[in-house]
């Protein structure tokens, strides 16, 4: 089965806790022929509050800038939670290539959440490379893709009644 890769325009962002992951990050896509669109932050000395960066890239995303958005600080936790406060953001916290695969697989994620001080850059590269070309249900007999599919509708009910 060919994989069938994501849109070439990917949102990245970080606080200043996430500034060198980011880079790497940036500099693999680059690499590989997306478009990248930076929200910073580009420094560790520029502080920019991870709810503050994450939820411009949320916002990003809600609005069409790009399909999806890669977010980092240390741990991933503070962008992640910030960044599903968002209606239509769906972000998964990523600390391997298995949750960065299942998190596309299983939860149809948009937003994949990164901690510099959790996962290594080379796995994390190797985590991106799986989310961006990782399809929802890959892999899943029909029954399974249905019962997912079933669970991310539901997810939508939840939203829709939760966030008025």
């Amino acid at each position: 089965m060919v994989k069938k890769a994501a849109s070439k325009k990917i949102v990245l962002a970080s606080d200043p806790f996430g500034v060198s992951l980011k880079s790497a990050i940036k500099e693999h896509l680059l690499g590989k022929g997306y478009e990248v669109i930076d929200l910073g932050t580009d420094s560790i000395e520029h502080f920019v509050p991870y709810f503050e960066i994450s939820a411009k890239a949320a916002r990003a995303v809600q609005s069409g800038v790009a399909e999806r958005a890669i977010i980092f600080c240390g741990s991933g936790m503070g962008m992640a939670l910030t960044a599903n406060k968002f209606k239509g953001i769906y972000c998964g916290l990523c600390e391997s290539e298995f949750t960065a695969e299942m998190c596309r697989i299983v939860n149809n994620c948009n937003v994949l959440a990164m901690g510099a001080k959790v996962i290594t850059e080379q796995r994390a590269k190797n985590a991106v490379d799986l989310w961006l070309n990782t399809e929802f249900g890959q892999g899943m007999d029909t029954t399974t893709k249905k019962l997912l599919k079933e669970g991310v509708d539901e997810l939508a009910k939840i939203e829709a009644e939760n966030f008025k």
